[in-house]
């Protein structure tokens, strides 16, 4: 008998286990609304900047740095423009981490129809992401991926895993207008029932549920506290339930909706897969996109920073100060920076120019004495002398005449140019692109150059757009100081690093919406003074910069006192410290830079003084903790009489005040009250002085 044949060596792994290891990803790269308009009638809304890095080359990070090989990406409008940007892109460079690219054309005006014609297409074969061409996340997906195979594996009705970042209800990022609320089962992690509530209309407050969810579930979460990161994993299933129901558009408010309530025809079971740590979020509205860049450049994104270059042409270097600059940028001496910025290369500023907590692309052209704050100028954007943008966005190629201004909220596109001294309010949207005839044009009597320039408001959009441009840009709060940049220490000497703290404060709401902007405005305001101060600059320098913050974050003339006062207390203390005397120490600091002071008092021409009592008592205050604090208020109240800065009735009206002799504020009047004395005596004697000269 002839020996048998040696067995044979372990088979391969099965063809199906060999595709999960090659993970497939579909981007959609049209968002199929109307949010962005104007930008997104004559560009892709996935090729728009976000911190000067167009949208998709943030979702293109996520997909490589979790390991997808093949992707699909589905073209919507503009379909061509976004082909060429890919074409040319890093992504098909032999050295690209993808193994396969495809680009789909496509005349689907849903996500649904989407969806539909790539289960016709067959090209989808096991397991695979569905991600927005808008997303922004430095998440490791793994974690999610092996709880959903191990679900599908139990269980072939598991069909989908949706990504949901834990956040703050009120969160800044958070979609407005209408809230997703999901129910789910806290146990198993399955979603049980979604649903979106209009929180414009201000009606419905209430989700509606079926009796059996009550009776079938022994504990249901109601959540109302996740940011939708659109980040999806889903099996070949899911395209044969979009085929099977055509009314399917959108894939939350139809798909999950629906495919929830039929769950007693159908079976199919989804799942949340809930983050508590790393960076999910989609650029879904303006309100987003402004809260997205502040999180870039705030550093919570990391590695997705501006610094990081990920287009290959981009320069970028991260500074102490907290900006972000390329090569060539020009700033004169005379101009401010202030806040996290973005400068692209060959953008030049003005003299006395400010731009504060902004992003502005290449060759940007900002004239003398203008002011940029919290706004978005895209490539080169040209503002004239004198022109006030606030909390805006101007798009590639807009020229801003002289002496204009430009309201929160208002958005300039496409090489739009506006006459000299002209104003647009916060819900003006101006383009020179055709918009056909299903949208309302407004015109109005505003002077725009060029004779196809359009105002439009988008009324037509009843989702979160007008709620956006109109208070996203209005609200101080929002716009410039926020819970993410909130928990950063102030020494800025190195930048944090990613793994040195939880990025989960990034997405939780603070308790109070002013307390945290009140907060950072003193810590900064106060350490911008102190450092003109010690750096013993010009007076009108230290008052420019004041300004500078007052305006970016619409601080109050209290908090304004505040922050001078606390200021100089630390640099009197300074003084003392190297052995000056206290008294020599206030007379230094209040008489160099008395005009910081005086321009923050405004009653000079009034009977009452409530801004030099204000002042005395920030003074006061600011003293308690300190052992000389009796001599230091005496001398702080007769030098800023001496200066003429608090008149006698200032310091009359606030001796008496409630407020300074109320506990711990009384204990430092001692020393004080001598110089009081004075001054009413001195009053008395002026009194029967004038009597004698009248008899």
């Amino acid at each position: 008998m002839p020996p048998k044949p040696p067995k044979a060596k372990a088979k391969a792994k099965p063809q199906e286990e060999q595709r999960e290891q090659s993970l497939q990803a579909v981007v959609l790269a049209d968002s199929y609304d109307i949010r962005f308009r104007p930008f997104s009638l004559e560009r892709p809304k996935c090729l728009l900047p976000l911190a000067n890095t167009p949208l998709i080359e943030y979702t293109l990070e996520f997909l490589a740095h979790v390991g997808a090989e093949e992707i699909f990406i589905y073209c919507g409008a503009h379909s061509d423009q976004v082909e060429a940007y890919v074409n040319a892109s890093k992504w098909r460079l032999p050295t690209s981490p993808f193994r396969n690219l495809v680009l789909f054309k496509s005349d689907a005006t849903s996500a649904g129809d989407a969806m539909r014609d790539l289960d016709n297409r067959d090209v989808i074969k096991g397991d695979f992401l569905l991600v927005s061409g808008d997303v922004v996340s430095n998440m490791a997906i793994e974690p999610a991926l092996t709880r959903h195979r191990a679900r599908r594996d139990k269980d072939k009705n598991s069909i989908m895993t949706m990504v949901l970042r834990e956040a703050g209800v009120h969160h800044r990022a958070k979609v407005t207008g209408h809230k997703p609320v999901f129910i789910l089962n806290p146990t198993t992690d399955r979603c049980l029932h979604y649903e979106e509530i209009d929180t414009l209309a201000g009606q419905k407050r209430h989700v509606t549920l079926e009796p059996d969810l009550l009776l079938t579930h022994s504990e249901i979460e109601i959540r109302e506290d996740l940011i939708d990161c659109h980040i999806d994993i889903c099996t070949p299933d899911v395209l044969g339930l979009w085929s099977d129901n055509f009314d399917y558009k959108s894939i939350r408010a139809s798909f999950l909706f629906g495919v929830l309530k039929d769950y007693e025809l159908n079976g199919k079971t989804i799942h949340a897969h809930i983050l508590t740590d790393g960076y999910a979020a989609r650029v879904r509205s303006l309100r987003a996109y402004h809260a997205i860049s502040k999180d870039l450049t705030g550093r919570w994104t990391y590695p997705l920073c501006p610094d990081s270059n990920h287009v290959p042409s981009h320069q970028y270097r991260y500074h102490k100060n907290g900006t972000y600059q390329e090569n060539g940028v020009t700033t004169e001496k005379s101009s401010r920076v202030r806040g996290r910025c973005v400068l692209g290369q060959g953008t030049a500023i003005g003299e006395r120019a400010i731009v504060s907590e902004s992003c502005l692309g290449r060759e940007c052209q900002v004239g003398n004495d203008a002011l940029i704050d919290g706004s978005y100028l895209w490539d080169n954007v040209v503002v004239g002398d004198n022109s006030i943008i606030r909390h805006a966005i101007v798009a590639q190629g807009a020229v801003i005449g002289k002496g204009c201004t430009i309201e929160s909220g208002a958005m300039i596109s496409y090489n739009v140019r506006i006459s000299d001294n002209s104003t647009i309010s916060g819900s003006k949207r101006i383009t020179q692109s055709g918009l056909g005839s299903k949208v309302v044009v407004e015109r109005t009597n505003i002077p725009i150059s060029g004779e196809d320039d359009e105002i439009t408001s988008d009324s037509n959009d009843h989702s979160d757009v007008s709620d956006a441009s109109n208070r996203i840009f209005q609200i101080p709060q929002a716009s410039v100081s926020n819970s993410s940049v909130s928990t950063l220490g102030s020494d800025e000497s190195d930048f944090p690093q990613f793994e040195d703290r939880s990025r989960r404060a990034s997405f939780i709401s603070e308790t109070s919406d002013e307390a945290a902007p009140n907060k950072d405005f003193h810590v900064e305001a106060t350490a911008s003074i102190l450092d003109g101060l010690q750096k013993d600059d010009l007076p009108e320098n230290v008052n420019l910069e004041l300004t500078a913050f007052r305006m970016t974050v619409d601080a109050s003339q209290h908090e304004i006192r505040r922050a001078i006062v606390a200021a100089f207390m630390k640099r009197i203390a300074n003084l003392e410290a190297s052995g000056t005397g206290a008294r020599e120490a206030v007379h230094k600091v209040f008489s160099k830079y008395q005009v910081v002071v005086e321009r923050s008092l405004f009653d000079r021409e009034s009977r009452e003084k409530p801004d030099q009592v204000d002042f005395l008592l920030c003074v006061q205050r600011e003293l308690l903790s300190r052992d000389n604090a009796e001599n230091l208020l005496l001398f702080v109240a007769k030098k800023t009489y001496d200066l003429e800065l608090i008149e006698e009735d200032g310091i009359m009206q606030w001796w008496p005040d409630i407020r300074s002799k109320h506990g711990d504020m009384a204990s430092i009047r001692g020393v004080t009250q001598k110089f009081i004395d004075f001054l009413q005596e001195a009053e008395e004697d002026e009194d029967e002085s004038e009597d004698e000269d009248e008899e």
